[in-house]
């Protein structure tokens, strides 16, 4: 009967192998996961910029009015919510149409589709699917609204 205690040096060994591709295994998750996730600023401005689009298409009138929508940055001739269907610009300008330059490299995209079928069981005879797409890079965000003719 032995009375050492302790570990051999091939035990050490051992051990420290096992140990090392844990770590390695534990730190390249972790370093994937930062590469992949969004810029928590970037996340919040493209946050800000589709909920700012979102409120100002549902705050214009249901019905389409007579005049045509223009294209490009100017927004202040859409005075419907359909004039903002395939609104794609590179460069988010105010309502005005003057470029904010901290917003340059950011995208908006904004479809506005007929929606009858997500208010099926509703009494609702006119809806408009609102979707809005705002990218930067490789991340993006898609934030979605409807818009019923309540006026009519």
């Amino acid at each position: 009967m032995s009375t050492e205690r302790g570990f051999t040096l091939i035990e050490l060994i051992i051990a420290i192998v096992i140990l090392s591709a844990g770590v390695a295994g534990v730190l390249t998750v972790f370093s994937t996961t930062v590469k992949s996730s969004a810029d928590p600023l970037i996340r919040k401005n493209m946050l800000s910029i589709a909920e700012q689009i979102m409120e100002e298409i549902v705050l214009k009138p249901y019905a389409p009015a007579a005049n045509t929508a223009p294209t490009g940055c100017v927004r202040v001739l859409f005075n419907d919510v359909s004039d903002y269907n395939g609104h794609d610009v590179t460069g988010i300008c105010d309502a005005d149409g003057n470029a904010i330059p901290s917003l340059a490299a950011y995208r908006l995209q904004v479809s506005v589709t007929d929606d009858l079928a997500t208010f099926a069981a509703a009494t609702v005879t006119q809806a408009k699917k609102i979707t809005v797409t705002v990218t930067k890079g490789t991340e993006s965000l898609q934030l979605i609204g409807w818009r019923t003719n309540y006026a009519s």
